[in-house]
């Protein structure tokens, strides 16, 4: 596919974001996504078949951005510890410039798993980010950073306390600047991770 096809692919990815995380997926229609990329309906089908074609492409489109910061982070020569803290940093930085993408994650994707059956099964759709998570909980434990135990517990309070500082920061009920809270929620992610001789 050419680069431009591409580019364009991605402006409609990412214009359907910021619509189905603001007004949903059911009370978003084609010709909203249409009309905010100044596209015709017809144009917009020769880029995605269906509405739920395009909200699969979306996750995938969202996650691999974290994605592939985590795995820069991965490849670093650093402490696991340090490692977390950076995740977060980066995390915190996605959802205070792209508020849409976290939006989109909890308010679609988690909230219509019924539009994600088909083709998004399990981790289908986000499984470069959720291997990144694992490579991060398998390297720490093999350096005995890390307590061992099982990926979902440690995968589920990774994303737990991530998502819910998403959700509070979407909600405007924080005091500070998101960002402040960076290091206190690394912290957490940490205390619950690290190892206990």
């Amino acid at each position: 596919m050419s680069t431009n096809k591409e580019n364009k692919k991605d402006n409609i990815i990412q214009n359907a974001l910021k619509l189905f995380s603001q007004k949903g997926f059911y009370n978003t229609t084609i010709p909203d996504i249409a009309k905010a990329m100044s596209m015709s309906v017809g144009n917009m089908y020769n880029y995605f078949s269906s509405k739920e074609e395009l909200a699969k492409f979306a996750i995938k489109y969202s996650t691999n951005i974290l994605a592939v910061e985590l795995k820069e982070i991965n490849n670093m020569d650093i402490t696991s510890k340090e490692k977390i803290y950076l995740f977060v940093d980066k995390y915190l930085e996605n959802v205070q410039k792209s508020p849409e993408v976290i939006e989109y994650f909890l308010r679609v994707y988690l909230s219509n798993r019924e539009v994600f059956k088909q083709g998004c099964e399990g981790f289908l759709c986000v499984g470069e980010f959720v291997t990144e998570v694992m490579i991060l909980l398998e390297e720490g434990a093999s350096k005995k950073e890390f307590r061992e135990q099982d990926f979902f517990p440690a995968f589920a309070m990774i994303m737990g306390c991530l998502g819910g500082f998403a959700f509070l920061s979407g909600e405007n009920v924080l005091d500070k600047d998101l960002l402040y809270y960076s290091d206190a929620v690394a912290q957490n992610i940490y205390r619950a991770l690290k190892y206990d001789n």
